[in-house]
């Protein structure tokens, strides 16, 4: 059987009310002071339901008792909800421990829905003349399931918007056939000049099909930490190996890569992805981390990795080229972490990467890839995963930045929400603020800019990588411009047209 709640917020002492009729749901008001007031209760007992001040569709708490109750309105003063009820469950609003109940037909309900001026369940909702306008629906009688969802967005300004264009970059790391320099860290600027690390390797890529002990199974395969200078961020000069791999049988021997710099207290921390030998298609990946005091060097290399896989998937079978086939797949990050990037944030270090799953799938939204974030009292940790991850449920490279408060993430490549720019505002819970036509790969974010004066600020340029061929990839430049209002030309970089 199926329980209809309403809750509204009213002002005064509570007055629960309970309707029940021979053969109806089980259906609920409660007038309440404010929202933790209001409980579902399950014989009078357990609260199964309960709502806070902030109370949204986002937000809400539902017990396992309850795994089906979803939202079908929230409102500024009334939460509408339908839920399977267990054949006991009454509804109810309780203040001091003082409760009172009601029982009558289901009728009334629709009295109390037609003098709060709702919509009963089954019609359609009404929205603003000005939504209905905003969006180009002129007969709101006659919704198509786009137009249902349309007038469900959430209100956003388009200054969460933006576009890109790419450039070729000058000096050592412009694209020079036989070496593969990718996946640039963040810049920063020390002493006048612009700093940047990257992934440096040599040769062509075999794949799993070759001399696995000898040969590069990925281009980010047998790779060292390598770093650059620039006086303008256009041309740029190699000034050499920043970390290399580890020795024969350490944790990092066979590649270290994808790497990111966080400056705090004086000092510079490199964190990046790490792979033991053999690489074959079922090795984990891990995290390590390197410290130094100058940009220049030198480092010093985390003994053990700072980030692991979790440890609760199985494979099945014991075909190490095969990392499709599984018992369990376990969490999100079973398999790998990578692409890791760390924040300093409300006085703690936000360790923000990409997870694969052991067993990963092609879903709607393309690969099967999730972001999570581990947080530590120290840059050097140890990093807990957060007991809320994943943290996004798409994505690809970890691009964050500080904004307003909380975290803006740039999730680009694979999932359903991919080329979005979103933001939270605890670093944990993320919202969609824009749909992107498209982001570079692989950014390296300016750190040297100032992310609160805009949104995407942070995102006005800075460097990327690019495939000039399945075996080599290059370094180049990227810009970002706000789109203001439409124009069939679009006059430079300003997009203020």
């Amino acid at each position: 059987m199926a329980t209809l709640a309403l809750f509204a917020r009213g002002n005064g002492i509570p007055v629960p009310l309970v309707f029940r009729g021979l053969g109806c749901p089980h259906v609920g008001a409660a007038l309440c002071r404010d929202w933790s007031e209001v409980v579902y209760w399950d014989r009078g007992v357990n609260p199964l339901l309960q709502f806070s001040q902030s109370t949204s569709r986002e937000n809400f708490l539902v017990s396992s008792y309850y795994p089906s109750a979803i939202i079908l309105e929230a409102k500024p003063n009334y939460i509408l909800i339908i839920s399977d009820d267990p054949g006991n469950g009454d509804l109810g609003c309780y203040e001091r421990n003082i409760m009172k109940r009601l029982d009558l037909f289901c009728i009334i309900l629709g009295t109390i829905f037609l003098a709060m001026g709702t919509a009963l369940p089954g019609t359609e909702k009404k929205y603003s003349e000005e939504l209905y306008d905003h969006l180009g629906i002129t007969n709101p009688d006659h919704l198509s399931a786009a137009s249902k969802r349309a007038l469900e967005w959430p209100e956003r300004s388009n200054e969460w918007f933006i576009q890109f264009r790419t450039y070729d970059l000058k000096g050592d790391i412009a694209y020079e056939e036989g070496v593969v320099r990718r996946d640039p860290s963040a810049m920063i600027k020390v002493d006048g000049r612009y700093f940047v690390w990257y992934s440096r390797s040599t040769g062509e890529t075999q794949g799993f099909d070759g001399d696995i002990e000898n040969e590069k199974v990925f281009p980010w395969d047998r790779c060292d930490i390598w770093y650059a200078t620039s006086e303008d961020g256009i041309t740029w000069k190699e000034e050499g190996l920043a970390v290399p791999r580890g020795e024969k049988g350490a944790y990092d021997d066979r590649s270290v890569f994808t790497t990111e710099i966080m400056v705090h207290d004086g000092k510079y921390y490199l964190c990046y992805q790490t792979v033991k030998s053999p690489y074959n298609k079922r090795v984990k990946n891990q995290i390590g981390l390197s410290w130094a005091d100058s940009p220049h060097g030198p480092w010093t290399k985390s003994e053990e990795p700072i980030l692991s896989p979790a440890d609760n998937g199985e494979w099945y079978g014991a075909d190490l080229q095969d990392r499709f086939s599984v018992v369990r797949k376990g969490d999100f990050d079973s398999h790998k972490v990578h692409d890791p990037c760390i924040l300093p944030y409300n006085g703690k270090f936000y360790l923000y990467y990409k997870g694969e799953q052991m067993g990963e799938e092609i879903t709607w939204g393309g690969r099967q890839i999730r972001h999570g974030v581990a947080i530590a009292d120290n840059p050097l940790g140890p990093y807990v995963k957060s007991k809320y991850n994943p943290i996004s449920n798409s994505g690809h490279e970890i691009c964050v930045w500080p904004y307003n408060g909380g975290i803006a993430s740039l999730i680009t490549t694979d999932g359903p929400e991919k080329n979005t720019v979103q933001w939270s505002p605890d670093g944990i819970n993320f919202e969609i603020m824009s749909v992107l036509k498209g982001a570079p790969h692989a950014i390296g974010i300016n750190r040297t800019l100032d992310p609160e004066e805009e949104p995407t600020a942070a995102l006005r340029w800075g460097l990327t990588h690019e495939y000039k061929t399945g075996d080599w990839q290059y370094i180049r430049g990227f810009r970002s411009y706000r789109i203001i209002r439409h124009s069939s030309y679009t006059q430079g970089a300003g997009g203020a047209n």
